[in-house]
């Protein structure tokens, strides 16, 4: 048998025998049948993408749950990061609102940068924010932080860096 259609064949199983359990699941925690389905269907997705096999029940939900959670923490910050920019907006002059198209692809660039940030060590993240978005001197942000100005340009660096990597990511 194409080990593909063998693979596609055990998620399909998977899905049987798990995706009215992780939809429960997933609704207990969300309080949205919808929502809980929507990304209980993405969680079988995401294993079709990357197949995994399991030697026991206990172990396809622990993985599956795992998944999931990730999956409706994503679905929580897209929505603050939406909520954000349409506050944005409601400041915004009548002829200055940008189109749906333009919305929709603002939101989900900020959707990367939220996450890009995300991964950064947590000093170096808050650097990028205190400096960029706040406007603090590197002095100012090295009080805050309680580290040397030194530091501050080293962080500075490190997300600089990060961010001239984001940028060449999407430009591929």
């Amino acid at each position: 048998m194409n080990p593909e259609r063998q693979t596609s064949q055990q998620v399909g199983e998977l899905y049987a025998e798990h995706n009215s359990w992780l939809t429960g699941w997933i609704r207990n925690r969300l309080g949205c049948h919808e929502l809980a389905a929507d990304i209980a269907q993405d969680t079988f997705v995401r294993l079709l993408k990357k197949p995994k096999y399991f030697s026991s029940m206990g172990e396809a939900r622990a993985f599956l749950s795992t998944i999931a959670k990730g999956l409706y923490i994503d679905h929580w910050r897209r929505k603050q990061v939406e909520q954000a920019w349409l506050e944005s907006l409601a400041h915004c002059e009548e002829e200055f609102v940008p189109s749906a198209e333009h919305t929709s692809a603002m939101i989900e660039l900020l959707c990367e940068l939220d996450a890009m940030i995300a991964k950064l060590p947590k000093k170096v993240a808050n650097t990028l924010i205190l400096s960029q978005l706040h406007g603090l001197t590197y002095r100012e942000i090295a009080e805050r932080l309680s580290v040397s100005e030194r530091m501050v340009k080293r962080y500075m660096a490190q997300a600089m860096l990060q961010c001239l990597l984001f940028k060449s990511d999407r430009s591929l």
